[in-house]
């Protein structure tokens, strides 16, 4: 923390899912250039990992985990509690100087409130975020997350007025930028050098010429038989104007067969795809429709029109200054949402200020008071 040395400093870096380890990436990357910091990697298991494999933990350049607590699924208050017991053991074991969470899902939540009660200090990468909606289990993990956290590391301006609201310490919150959007510049990068015909895909992607890409696996959009046929029709539709690629989540597929889903031939299932597969094909895509949090930051960086399939957004700088346009998930909003996107002029785009791919590096200089004021909001 600020004016603390860095000498010997001990961080646990915890991620409980394929997305977490994409946010903690960068700042582990950048933890290895300083001296007197060690980072060690905690891998909660709260998600089965169908992707993670060492090809997974090479592209991030990532050693694998230095502990995995096999969480598992289960109801959030049964995950939630196997994640503290023990994560518990670990920090009682290791004695860390400081617990580093990223992003909102249960093992956030979990490892923050193990490490405030054993009085090890909490940063929250991504703090601040909200959609203003209790209903998501995500937003639950947001809110109580940041009313323990010592260190609150925000990706756009909203985030710092929440939390002002909320009553957090002003010289507590740091705008650092986007530890995303870090992993895409590096990943983007390295797609460039890459033999991308090698891509499974990439047959597919030439043949089609022009797209759409699509990712889908909330809850609130699969699970509902109602719900998930409206979003279906939508995307049927919407495939008799681009085809449309869509890496099918093991869930999503789960609701498929479970609900007899039905969908175009025009829509290409895939397997679930590789973080840099998958920039493959979005990057290039007429446009993305997704439910998900993270892509709606990536499109925004990359100037990709984006769709989000959602009633609302904990990232609203990507609707005010990106590609992003909230669409609901009606069938009439969707298709209504697409049209705009397709019809946008991308030379209006913005990426919002800090997403510049240095926010690794803003968080160690605020932890370590390399420059106290550098992530400091205007």
């Amino acid at each position: 923390m600020a004016g603390e040395t860095a000498v010997g400093l001990v961080a646990f870096l915890v991620a409980g899912a394929r997305p977490n380890f994409m946010k903690i990436a960068p700042i582990y990357r950048e933890a290895r250039r300083r001296g007197g910091v060690v980072c060690r990697l905690i891998h909660t298991g709260q998600h089965y990992d169908y992707e993670m494999s060492q090809t997974f933990f090479q592209d991030l350049e990532l050693p694998e985990p230095d502990v995995f607590l096999k969480a598992g699924s289960g109801s959030h208050a049964v995950q939630t509690a196997r994640i503290m017991t023990a994560f518990e053991k670990v920090c009682q074991s290791a004695c860390p100087d400081l617990v580093i969470v990223v992003g909102d899902v249960n093992s956030t939540l979990a490892c923050s409130l193990v490490a405030k009660k054993l009085l090890i200090r909490v940063a929250h990468v991504e703090a601040g975020l909200r959609s203003f909606d209790r209903t998501m289990p995500e937003e639950i993990n947001r809110i109580v997350t940041d009313a323990v956290a010592d260190e609150f590391f925000v990706t756009e301006e909203s985030g710092v007025e929440n939390l002002r609201r909320e009553g957090r310490p002003e010289e507590r919150i740091h705008f650092v930028g986007n530890v995303m959007i870090d992993n895409l510049m590096f990943q983007l990068e390295r797609l460039q050098s890459d033999e991308e015909a090698r891509f499974s895909t990439a047959g597919l992607k030439n043949r089609l010429g022009t797209y759409l890409f699509l990712t889908l696996h909330r809850p609130s959009n699969v699970d509902q038989a109602e719900t998930f046929q409206g979003i279906a029709a939508a995307l049927n539709e919407a495939a008799e104007r681009f085809p449309i690629l869509f890496p099918m989540h093991p869930r999503t597929r789960k609701m498929v067969k479970h609900h007899g889903v039905r969908l175009s031939e025009r829509v290409h299932v895939l397997p679930p795809l590789g973080f840099r597969e998958s920039l493959y094909l979005w990057k290039d895509a007429a446009a993305v429709l997704t439910d998900s949090g993270g892509l709606q930051e990536e499109t925004t960086a990359l100037g990709v029109p984006c769709v989000t399939i959602r009633e609302n957004t904990e990232r609203p700088v990507t609707l005010s200054l990106g590609t992003n346009i909230l669409a609901g998930n009606r069938k009439s909003g969707i298709l209504q949402a697409l049209d705009r996107a397709l019809r946008a002029d991308r030379s209006r785009f913005q990426v919002p200020p800090k997403w510049d791919g240095q926010a690794a590096r803003r968080i160690w200089e605020a932890l370590l008071g390399e420059d106290p004021k550098v992530a400091r909001p205007v």
